[in-house]
């Protein structure tokens, strides 16, 4: 089943790309939260008359994004978590410490922009990946201490 995106979606495309998927991920969940519409000459007709709304609100958020990256780029937090004597945590840095860690420097931004892929288990300094946009993906300096 053909649809149109209205949304960039990871792994699936981006906004206004004509895309297959199966009828059930479209009917259940790409049309209910409005990512998605379907593939018809009226609703492609529709979308072109309203492309030129959609590139200047993405635009505005990429801008948006790319100011907090440059915020971000300038930032070290520090955690601080139990661990072993061998540097080793007892469980892992979450995405939400990272984002409180961040909200008490001032910047905010939502737990699910967070990547840590791998996840942090030891004391030391790290790099964490912020995806704040599709195409704007911050990298702020984390320092995990152990705690007193």
């Amino acid at each position: 089943m053909e649809v149109i995106l209205l949304q960039d979606m990871r792994g699936l495309g981006t906004r206004g790309e004509v895309v297959d998927v199966k009828p059930g991920y479209a009917r259940n969940y790409l049309y209910p939260r409005e990512l998605a519409a379907p593939s018809t000459v009226a609703n492609r007709h529709w979308f072109e008359s309203q492309r030129a709304k959609f590139d200047a609100r993405h635009a505005a958020e990429r801008s948006a994004a790319a100011e907090v990256a440059a915020e971000l780029a300038a930032l070290k937090i520090e955690i601080a978590k139990r661990a072993s004597e061998t540097g080793t945590l007892y469980g892992s840095v979450t995405p939400t410490e990272v984002v409180e860690a961040l909200a008490a420097k001032g910047v905010q931004v939502h737990r699910r922009m967070v990547d840590l892929s791998g996840g942090i288990k030891a004391l030391g300094d790290h790099v964490v990946r912020v995806d704040l946009h599709t195409e704007v993906i911050a990298e702020v300096a984390l320092e995990v201490v152990p705690e007193t």
